[in-house]
């Protein structure tokens, strides 16, 4: 008989927990949740006060069989799943089914799994938070009612399996939106001058770009204001008239929330954010170390706090006066947005002394990057700003102004070991030298260039900015941007192209149909008050049961009035401008299992289909024939002929360049670098796979 059983959530967790605790304790993995709603059925008892009818997951029996027997023979158990509310509810599930007491001290939480950290909190058990739980369940329920009403409503209406959601549909609706003011966007023409100019002293040249007159900014919207400026400045003096020196200070991001971690992930790394997910999940769990054993390396990844630990303030002093001096650390508190739950840490270290380059030998190599970036960024927020020397000079030609700005960095600070990637850097942000300048200094010009730019639309949304934009809108939490994003490709109610997210017609489709029959809950305003009502339930301030009342009268009556109004929407297939060889029609997009194909629209009497072959518009360098884009197993692109195998043998990595050609010997090395990286990928997939096979075991 075991004197403690912890059950955790996954064998990874399980693996490095067990490692820690010497004697008489148990750990065993429940395998993420044991009861759940019903898969075939709403599973809302409406007439019952919503009350939820919670099910053993199928194919769980086994596992339930092992937890309760295990239980029985312990003398305590800890439940121990994650520190957040799903956590809590998966911790709710496991005492029911184990018949534990709500009310015992059955519940434990690590922020980190650390050795001290473990100990510490097993000494600490508490009651499961009802509080935590029940937010967690109202969640679960009115999502489920809200796709349970809707969902057949475009099924009838539109067609079967297209899916609507709380969350998923006013996100598609922000992609939606986005691509019509695109479409929508008119470019309006703008203008700027730019003066080369001389400094005669010290002959260096700088650019200078045209302010206005007489001191006022002028704005520039055709070449005739331009030609008209260019002419009367032609032969004019250029004088300084005013120089202004200062210094620019540049702070340190904040230490990683789950949002911007997946952000500066996918911007940084090229990691979609189910991946940025994953790897986190792992260094989370725990990664043997050598000599450290197995430990968790980041604290919990699921967080909306920037908060740190004051043992982990005073470690990152340490570690950073110690390798860059004194005059590099600030003790630095970061604000938390309002809304934020605050009941985790940020994303950092567990260990400072556990440095990215010290043990990447131990990790994958996705592992070493997150790591990397999770450990620099938490470790530079606790550095010393940056601080720029700046100069600021107003140049006079007639009665019109030009303005020279320059910047140049004076101490590094933070910026020596990490630099946060922004997506909306100016020019004036980059480092710039300008030489000293003085007041009624006559400058010499050297050339004069007018330049005409047009107003660009909004960029469509990534993932990271997609992401950023929930988060603002307080759309969601940090456990829901990923699935939820994931959940729309796959319905494919939006498609990636270069990165970029875009709605497919289907997706435009649908959203119109929600928006406009069901716009109190399909919008940003319904979407977030909802989030704070969760808030308010965790907080202990609002009935859960109460939540899903007020809202379920008024949305009921929606859905009946749709149903009954709202008439059948057909679906038009995207034509291409491929011609069915077997019957002569134009064949039509269709989607599959494997993604977009070819189909006859003739379909049954022709039942013609083929796969789409993305081409480049560069020919073949061995034999100038047509070269194919295609995708190993694993997803990554590789080009090949169109001739291959038959009568030409080029395959590469890498897309063709124009105009190069290839010789016997360039094709063969190709052949053996392609085959080599092949290789290398099923070799670190295979050692991935029997890691994970040993940790099951």
């Amino acid at each position: 008989m075991a004197d403690k059983l912890i059950i955790v959530e996954s064998p990874a967790k399980a693996n490095t927990i067990k490692k820690f605790l010497g004697g008489n304790t148990k750990v065993v993995a429940s395998m993420g949740h044991i009861r759940d709603l019903p898969k075939s059925k709403m599973g809302i008892n409406i007439e019952k006060d919503f009350e939820p009818e919670y099910i053993n997951i199928r194919g769980k029996g086994d596992l339930i069989k092992k937890l309760k027997k295990e239980a029985i023979n312990a003398k305590q158990v800890y439940l121990a799943t994650d520190p957040d509310r799903e956590g809590e509810a998966i911790a709710w599930h496991l005492a029911h089914i184990l018949e534990i007491p709500i009310d015992s001290n059955c519940r434990v939480t690590f922020n980190e799994i650390t050795k001290e950290t473990v100990k510490e909190s097993i000494q600490k058990p508490r009651k499961i938070d009802m509080n935590l739980t029940d937010a967690q369940q109202a969640r679960r329920v009115l999502d489920r009612i809200v796709g349970y009403k809707i969902s057949p409503v475009l099924w009838k209406k539109v067609k079967r399996g297209l899916s609507a959601g709380r969350v998923q549909s006013v996100a598609v609706k922000l992609i939606v939106d986005r691509e019509e003011e695109i479409e929508h966007f008119i470019p309006e023409e703008y203008w700027n001058i730019y003066a080369t100019l001389t400094e005669p002293s010290s002959k260096k040249d700088f650019l200078a770009t045209f302010y206005g007159k007489k001191g006022k900014k002028q704005e520039l919207h055709t070449k005739e204001e331009v030609d008209k400026i260019l002419n009367e400045i032609e032969n004019g003096t250029y004088t300084v008239t005013s120089v202004k020196t200062g210094e620019k200070k540049r702070t340190p991001a904040p230490p990683f929330t789950t949002s911007t971690m997946q952000q500066e992930a996918s911007r940084k790394l090229g990691f979609t954010l189910k991946k940025t997910m994953s790897v986190a999940q792992g260094l989370y769990e725990g990664v043997s170390v050598g000599e450290h054993g197995t430990v968790g390396l980041i604290t919990y990844m699921r967080t909306d706090s920037t908060r740190i630990s004051e043992e982990a303030r005073a470690s990152a002093k340490q570690y950073i006066t110690k390798t860059y001096g004194a005059k590099y650390y600030e003790n630095r508190y970061y604000k938390t947005k309002q809304n934020a739950q605050d009941a985790h840490e940020a994303i950092r270290p567990t260990y400072i002394d556990l440095v990215p380059d010290d043990i990447k030998n131990y990790l994958t190599l996705d592992q070493y990057k997150l790591y990397r970036l999770i450990y620099n960024r938490f470790i530079a927020s606790q550095m010393a700003q940056a601080i720029y020397d700046t100069i600021t000079a107003e140049i006079e030609v007639e009665d019109y102004n030009f303005r020279a700005t320059g910047q140049t960095l004076k101490f590094k600070g933070f910026m020596t070991l990490y630099v946060e990637t922004l997506d909306n850097e100016k020019e004036d942000d980059k480092e710039n030298s300008i030489p000293e300048l003085t007041v009624g200094e006559k400058l010499k010009k050297k050339k004069l260039e007018p330049k005409q730019s047009f107003t660009e639309p909004p960029a469509r949304y990534t993932e990271a900015s997609l992401v950023k934009a929930l988060e603002e809108k307080g759309i969601g939490r940090p456990s829901t941007y990923s699935p939820t994003i994931t959940t729309i490709l796959e319905r494919r109610y939006i498609q990636k192209e270069q990165k970029q997210l875009v709605p497919t017609e289907l997706g435009k489709i649908v959203n119109s149909l929600l928006v406009e029959n069901f716009k109190d809950i399909i919008n940003v305003e319904f979407t977030a008050k909802i989030e704070e009502e969760f808030d308010e339930i965790a907080e202990g301030k609002q009935n859960w049961k109460q939540t899903i009342r007020t809202f379920y009268g008024p949305f009921e009556k929606e859905v009946e009035k749709v149903e009954k109004e709202l008439e059948h929407v057909k679906l038009v297939d995207e034509v291409s401008d491929v011609k069915c060889e077997k019957c002569g029609r134009m064949m039509v997009y269709k989607y599959g299992r494997y993604g977009k194909f070819l189909a006859c629209p003739g379909y049954p009497e022709c039942k013609n289909a083929k796969p789409i072959v993305e081409t480049v518009n560069v020919p073949c360098p061995v034999c100038g024939g047509t070269v194919q884009v295609r995708k190993t197993k694993r997803g990554k692109k590789y080009y090949i002929c169109e001739n291959n195998p038959k009568s030409c043998e080029y395959i590469s990595w890498n897309a063709p360049k124009v105009g190069e050609t290839w010789s016997k010997e360039q094709v063969e090395n190709e052949k053996k670098t392609t085959k080599r990286k092949s290789t290398r990928k099923r070799s670190t997939t295979k050692k991935s796979t029997t890691k994970s096979k040993k940790t099951k075991k």
